[in-house]
């Protein structure tokens, strides 16, 4: 067991929270500019409060739904926050929620019709996962998953969430950076784009390129298109560059890999790494914000100079989510967000009768004896990957899998194959009766009512996979609703299973 001192986990936390005002607010003015910023502070009168960002709001949401809904939460719960509280439109914000006021559930609302799948919307809430699973980051990056597939599904989006937590995570008890991205790295796909541009900006670092040469070289290989196609958002040098072009919406690379390697360059000096990752440009406030939150968790409020905290103040302003139906629930200040992330945290990290990690007012447990390795994921991403096909519900005894391939289409007169993994989970056998409710238009096969037998795997089993085969021979409406209930003889609860499918183009009739 791990035993973290409360104070030391408590000056962390709102060190990040720190950190995060600060970097988003020294880079806002410059968001998505594709140019070399000349920035060494602030570059406004800011009155003593910070500018608001969303890189922040949407944490202080989840943190009201913790409180709300307690620590078991999931995205199907986050879902519908986002559809009360977020208010964006734009970008992947709003195709998510279209996409689940249309019925589609995460992680397919997050994958649908989504060109900024590949953006940043995600990372930049990491934070919250990891200040209430400090040291663990397979739970910090659990909780991240759960997050990031309601607007990025099964896009890059969601793979830099998961590393931004991990990392973050395991700053609050590794102090080596290096160590800290290792570990990050181990929980996405060694394949993905955010894997690759994050080993592109270690080996700028390894290679002691000058910040200006780092940035083109990350360009060169992992940028985006401009941002919102508009030329006129890139610098006359980096057009010259062809650095104009791009694939649109494919954001987040390239600024993990500035989020890195400003860390990598800055090392234990915060303005030399807060400026260089502002002024390599790109979504600045995304990064500086970010980058801000893991030197303060690896740092404390001591690596924080007290000259960037003082002209923004210790606030928090908001505008991205809907505070007037929230009944003032949301953090005011950075102090009261510590306080109740930590609180949450005492909840998170006493689940389970052995916990490897606790808070404690008591002597901490030597790091120097930490097996680090311990930190690491053991499949790099592969448990992530495959689940991002499709939801996942959770009930008491048994959890459902919903693998719907590439995307929820259904065309009429066409079959459609949708696979239902059922597993257990508390280590027992079941015999389950399944029954389809479905349009009377639409077939189902092997049948609309039967059997699923499941065995958990020290009982030699494993998933029970099931593949249903349907056939509409109508499609009333752009999106369908069905319905999987599954019951188990001599148990009073039946599981009831929401499956939705997209109409094809020209395929639903009034």
């Amino acid at each position: 067991m791990l035993t973290l001192n409360f104070d030391d986990y408590r000056d962390k936390v709102l060190a990040c929270w720190l950190g995060k005002n600060i970097g988003g607010t020294l880079g806002a003015p410059f968001e998505w500019k594709r140019q070399v910023n000349d920035v060494s502070f602030y570059t406004q009168d800011l009155g003593g409060e910070p500018l608001p960002n969303d890189d922040l709001d949407i944490q202080l949401l989840w943190l009201v739904a913790l409180e709300n809904h307690g620590v078991d939460i999931d995205a199907h719960t986050l879902a519908e926050y986002w559809c009360g509280f977020v208010t964006p439109h734009w970008s992947e914000y709003g195709t998510g929620k279209i996409n689940m006021r249309s019925g589609l559930v995460p992680p397919l609302c997050g994958s649908w019709g989504n060109a900024f799948k590949h953006s940043c919307g995600a990372f930049i809430r990491s934070e919250i996962w990891a200040c209430i699973a400090p040291a663990r980051p397979d739970l910090a990056t659990h909780y991240a998953r759960e997050d990031a597939i309601l607007d990025h599904g099964d896009g890059e989006g969601t793979y830099a969430e998961v590393f931004c937590a991990a990392m973050e995570s395991a700053a609050f008890v590794v102090d080596n950076l290096r160590t800290v991205i290792d570990i990050g790295l181990s929980y996405i796909p060694e394949n993905c784009g955010v894997a690759h541009a994050v080993r592109t900006a270690i080996a700028c670092h390894e290679q002691e390129m000058d910040w200006q040469d780092a940035r083109d070289e990350i360009l060169r290989q992992h940028r985006g298109g401009s941002f919102m196609r508009g030329l006129d958002r890139t610098s006359p040098a980096d057009r010259e560059k062809g650095f104009a072009e791009g694939q649109h919406g494919y954001d987040v690379p390239s600024n993990i890999a500035i989020l890195v390697y400003g860390l990598l360059y800055g090392g234990d000096d915060f303005d030399r790494m807060i400026c260089t990752t502002v002024n390599m440009g790109e979504d600045t406030d995304c990064t500086g914000a970010t980058a801000g939150s893991v030197y303060g968790i690896l740092h404390g409020t001591a690596g924080i100079p007290q000259k960037w905290i003082d002209p923004i103040g210790r606030g928090i302003k908001t505008i991205a989510i809907n505070t007037g139906d929230m009944q003032g629930r949301v953090p005011h200040t950075v102090d009261e967000l510590t306080d109740r992330t930590a609180r949450v945290a005492q909840q998170v990290l006493l689940r389970g009768q052995h916990s490897p990690v606790i808070l404690s007012h008591t002597t901490p447990t030597d790091l120097q004896e930490l097996k680090v390795e311990q930190l690491y994921s053991r499949d790099h991403g592969a448990a992530l990957q495959a689940s991002l096909t499709g939801p996942l519900f959770r009930f008491d005894w048994f959890e459902v899998f919903l693998d719907y391939g590439s995307d929820p289409i259904i065309r009429t007169g066409e079959p459609r194959t949708l696979r239902i993994d059922v597993r257990t989970r508390m280590h027992i056998q079941g015999n389950l009766n399944y029954r389809w409710h479905l349009p009377e238009t639409w077939t189902v096969t092997p049948g609309p009512v039967g059997m699923v037998h499941v065995l958990p795997s020290r009982l030699g089993g494993g998933d029970s996979a099931v593949d249903f085969t349907f056939t509409a021979e109508r499609i009333g409406t752009p999106t369908t609703r069905c319905i999987l209930e599954l019951t188990q003889d001599g148990r009073p609860d039946a599981m009831i299973v929401p499956v939705v499918f997209v109409a094809a183009a020209g395929n639903a009739t009034a």
